[in-house]
């Protein structure tokens, strides 16, 4: 899912928080008015080109945030550090 702006949509929030409901031993999560089932191997890729972005904390709590971006200064402290 690419991301154009900080927020994310509120749909999204029972995913991220995983509020399962279980039904006759099947996970269900609600997404938007519709309950679709859940697997757990599931995984949610979010991605944004903004080079700095601020998401809101509960976002940053649900996820895992990796900076792939490359600057001069990060790449001479990596190796500095060898």
């Amino acid at each position: 899912l690419r991301l154009s702006s900080e927020t994310l949509d509120p749909v999204l929030e029972p995913l991220l928080s995983r509020n399962l409901v279980k039904r006759g031993g099947i996970n269900l999560v609600k997404v938007g008015d519709k309950e679709v089932h859940y697997n757990s191997d599931f995984k949610l890729y979010l991605q944004t080109e903004l080079s700095n972005p601020h998401f809101k904390p509960e976002l940053q709590a649900q996820t895992s945030l990796i900076n792939f971006a490359v600057t001069e200064s990060g790449l001479e402290e990596q190796l500095m550090a060898l």
